[in-house]
This record gives C-alpha cells, structure tokens and sequence, in this order.
C-alpha cells in the first residue's frame, strides 16, 4: 500500500483502469455519451462498456436518479494525470459542485488501477465505498464479474452477493 505520495508509472506501460460514469442532472445520458467519447479521445482506449443503469441517489434523498455505466481503459496515464484528465472531463461538462454526494452533470470515479492500492488524500484506489454501493457493483459485475478486489480478496461477483444496499438498480430504458 502506498501512503502519501502517487508512485512514479512508466508512461510506456499500459495499465488498466476500471471507471464509474453517473449523472442525475440535465442530459444524463449526453453526459455519459460526452465524457466516454471524451475519455477515448484524451485518456485511452475504451476496451468495454456496461449497459447504462438507472439508480437511485446513494448516500441522500430528494436527488433525482442517476444514470451509471462502467468501463475498462487501457491508459498509459498515471493515477495522478487520469485523475487530473477525468476531473478536466467533468468541468468540461459542467460539472461545478464538489460537496460530497451533491447532484452532478457527471461524475467519474476510478475503481481500480491495475492491482493498486493507494491511498491519499486526493485519490484512493480500489474506491473505498465500492463494495457498499450497487450502483457501482451491478455495472462492475456486468463487465468484470471475476475481478479481485485488491484489499477485500473477494470478486466482484461476490461483492455484490454481499451487499447490503438494496437501492434500486436497473437498465435504463431511454
């Protein structure tokens, strides 16, 4: 585990980032349809998509639904540059709060990075609420059923046996 400072990645590697797109203001699905196409023009290649799942709001009430996808990239970007690349992303979309669990136009998370574990103040990988939260695991489980959990040692697949948030989680039907 590292403490305290982002690790030096050789930028000739290819590494492998899961992320989580959500939306629950404007355009929701603009939102992800922009940030993915954003991703594959300034981040790296979109290897696989979830289908888009409608969610409720985790975490509050009184949030309209939110629309939710997962993705695996192949980058060549440390976690510090696809950090600062995707928050760019959802500036770019409008994105203007940053109070915790506050409606957004978009949202990107990393889920994991290679078999990182990091931890810092500005970025934590594997995301440390993964695992309570459906709307995260219900796409993951779609897209990387078998991937390991890093720190819990226990696959996504059985992540999501395991949670205990039963907010709905459901395909979106445009």
């Amino acid at each position: 585990m590292l403490n305290g400072r982002l690790p030096d990645l050789k930028n000739e590697q290819t590494h492998r980032a899961v992320l989580l797109l959500g939306s629950n203001l404007g355009d929701r699905l603009h939102h992800l349809e922009a940030a993915l196409d954003a991703i594959t023009h300034t981040a790296g290649q979109v290897e696989k998509t979830s289908a888009v799942y409608e969610t409720q709001p985790w975490g509050v009430t009184g949030q309209p639904n939110y629309l939710n996808a997962a993705l695996i990239l192949r980058t060549h970007l440390s976690p510090a540059d696809l950090l600062n690349e995707l928050k760019a992303i959802e500036q770019r979309e409008g994105r203007t709060d940053r109070k915790k669990y506050a409606s957004r136009t978009l949202d990107i998370d990393i889920l994991f990075y290679d078999d990182l574990v990091l931890n810092l103040k500005e970025l934590t990988i594997p995301h440390p609420k993964l695992h309570l939260r459906r709307f995260a695991l219900v796409p993951l489980d779609e897209i990387v059923p078998g991937l390991q959990h890093p720190v819990l040692n226990k696959s996504v697949r059985q992540l999501v046996a395991a949670c205990e948030d039963h907010l709905d989680v459901k395909l979106f039907e445009p």
